[in-house]
């Protein structure tokens, strides 16, 4: 098969599109043809920096695509079904082995593009609002990085449940562009200062919760901005800083700081994330949730799509199609 690999990470140059060996079937697993790959922010994260697993390692964490073959023990899928799947890399391929838990049925009404942009992305949101998050109607919530995957998820997710919804992005287009997902407050963090501006539009309380993807010295913001007995989520650190934060604005509010990481959740509580997965998937089959897809790219030019990513243009999730 063919797949995006690299031998040593680095920027998105160190991708090579070449001939691999067929990922092995097991018998409590499923084969898939892929035929769209939903690139996460932590697959370049992981590209630039990650431990490479296998050399030479083929990344990413969520495919979607048919069924090809089903291990001896596996009851819930068939050849020729429309799957998703997530898993801890080998997304930038033709074909993928995944174990059958890792996968999920895509409702009919939903296309198979749509749902490689779902699981992680609307799951991530989900966990942080209201898992990790308990948001609750009637509170303001603060998204940062909103015209990202996970950030225009967490804003529709967050106006349905009643939520007033702020949200940080880098230009009055992409923030006008988000009002028709919920967005009530946009706020540009190039031309003015955000935590003055959310204090503001909260009569200078500052949001009962923050979503913050970003890290670093935002995420420090973050915890001298959220309200009194407020929470602040951390789901990643898109920023690239690993600074350590001081967490005495929490201590002074009573509030919180709580780390999010799907993944480890997936591990911990299987059937409750399983849940949650397909229930939101069902949700945007039946168009309550909508994801955004801002472009696609070939498998073959998967650096050339890191690097548009890592450009932050992306209004929405990028996808490779093999």
């Amino acid at each position: 098969m063919k797949a995006a690999v690299y031998y040593h990470t680095g920027g998105p140059e160190v991708l090579r599109y070449e001939d691999v060996p067929d990922p092995e079937l097991r018998p409590g697993g499923i084969i898939i043809e892929v035929k769209a790959i939903g690139i996460q922010g932590g697959d370049t994260l992981n590209r630039s920096r990650g431990q490479l697993v296998s050399v030479p390692h083929i990344v990413g964490y969520q495919a979607a695509g048919i069924v090809r073959e089903v291990g001896e023990r596996v009851t819930q899928f068939r050849p020729g079904q429309p799957v998703v799947a997530t898993m801890s890399h080998g997304s930038h391929a033709e074909l993928v082995s995944v174990p059958e838990r890792a996968a999920y049925a895509i409702p009919e009404g939903l296309s198979i593009e749509q749902a490689a942009a779902i699981p992680i992305e609307f799951g991530t949101a989900d966990d942080c609002l209201f898992e990790f998050g308990h948001l609750k109607a009637g509170e303001t919530v603060l998204i940062h990085a909103g015209a990202s995957g996970v950030g225009i998820a967490a804003i529709q997710l967050a106006k349905r449940a009643g939520a007033t919804v702020l949200a940080t992005a880098s230009s009055d287009e992409r923030l006008e562009r988000l009002k028709e997902f919920g967005l009530d407050h946009g706020i540009n963090y190039v031309t003015g200062d955000w935590t003055q501006a959310a204090r503001e539009v909260t009569g200078g309380r500052g949001p009962d919760l923050i979503v913050d993807s970003v890290g670093g010295p935002v995420l420090q913001q973050s915890l001298e901005a959220v309200a009194y007995r407020g929470r602040v989520i951390s789901v990643g650190r898109a920023g690239r800083d690993d600074s350590r934060q001081d967490t005495w604005p929490l201590v002074m509010k009573n509030a919180s700081l709580t780390g999010v990481l799907l993944a480890a959740e997936f591990a911990a509580n299987n059937a409750r994330c399983r849940a949650m997965i397909e229930r939101l998937l069902n949700d945007a089959a039946q168009g309550h949730i909508r994801p955004v897809i801002d472009r696609t790219f070939p498998l073959s030019e998967a650096a050339e799509a890191h690097r548009y990513i890592e450009s932050r243009q992306a209004f929405g999730r990028v996808l490779l199609i093999p």
